[in-house]
């Protein structure tokens, strides 16, 4: 139930980050906003874990771990927000639901956790809920989509994502969650330091208009620091599947966020879709999995 509560409030910071984040990709480079990030995010972590004296040694043996998963989830973010150039954030949330059937696959490829019947059944309706509140009820919007060229861009990025969870997994050898999340922070802070040095040296830092700083912020302390931490909590207690399947509800909470900031108000319509995605939920909390900590 923790590792369900947990991915529950992941999809809801996960989904801001959609809102605000086409308020700001057009401010700064991805790679540039993503090493901030980062940084500011390891900051925060490593704060947390010395304070609680889970920054031992033994934690960061095999540093390629750290590498693999760090390279992933800096790949996710950038092109999440290279895509968010040009895609709107409910076109983007619509990208994201795939997550959970590539996951399902990367699943069984590195874990060999299988999908059961039951499981199949809530992604199918979790998919079919998420499609008719992305699309705000609407048919003929639903049958003249088109792929754009940021939602392409970002697709790639959500392939990386769907990887990196299993990949968690398989990787994981006993680490506190905080330990391995600022283990992969630093890592993939280094990667987009050494990939990106121009474009963080080009940008013009004290000039960059407030709603930057905002979203950095944001992006850094709750769609990075707290989600990263819930992720691999859940990831330890839940299968791939089952953890993905949780971005069935990023649509719903990408048009609360919308609302929030003021913006179009998706028609009553759109609830059926979010009773659909509520229900797969709710197949998804009957008949666990044993953790897979205890699996192994």
């Amino acid at each position: 139930m923790r590792g369900h509560l947990a991915m529950l409030m992941f999809s809801a910071l996960v989904a801001g980050s959609f809102s605000l984040g086409v308020m700001v990709a057009n401010e700064v480079t991805p790679v540039a906003l993503m090493a901030a990030r980062f940084a500011l995010a390891g900051a925060l972590i490593g704060a947390v874990a010395w304070g609680s004296g889970r920054l031992k040694r033994q934690y960061f043996r095999a540093p390629w771990r750290f590498g693999v998963l760090g390279g992933l989830f800096a790949i996710y973010f950038v092109l999440m927000f290279q895509g968010l150039k040009t895609a709107s954030p409910v076109s983007a949330a619509a990208v994201f639901t795939l997550t959970p059937v590539i996951s399902g696959l990367f699943g069984w490829l590195l874990l060999r956790q299988k999908t059961t019947a039951r499981m199949g059944l809530a992604l199918g309706i979790g998919a079919a809920g998420a499609v008719w509140v992305i699309f705000r009820a609407d048919l003929s919007a639903l049958l003249a989509f088109q792929i754009g060229r940021g939602e392409m861009v970002y697709f790639w990025g959500c392939v990386a994502h769907a990887i990196y969870t299993p990949m968690v997994a398989r990787l994981n050898r006993g680490e506190p969650a905080v330990a391995f999340t600022f283990g992969m922070l630093i890592a993939g802070g280094l990667i987009l330091l050494v990939l990106g040095w121009g474009d963080i040296r080009a940008t013009e830092w004290t000039t960059l208009p407030p709603i930057v700083w905002i979203g950095l912020v944001y992006l850094a302390v709750f769609a990075s620091a707290a989600t990263f931490v819930l992720l691999q909590f859940a990831t330890l207690n839940l299968p791939s599947a089952k953890v993905m399947a949780y971005t069935y509800l990023t649509p719903s909470w990408v048009i609360l966020w919308e609302i929030a900031l003021g913006r179009e108000t998706p028609p009553l319509a759109v609830l059926p879709g979010i009773g659909l995605t509520v229900l797969a939920l709710v197949l998804l909390l009957e008949g666990d999995a044993p953790p897979l900590r205890r699996r192994a």
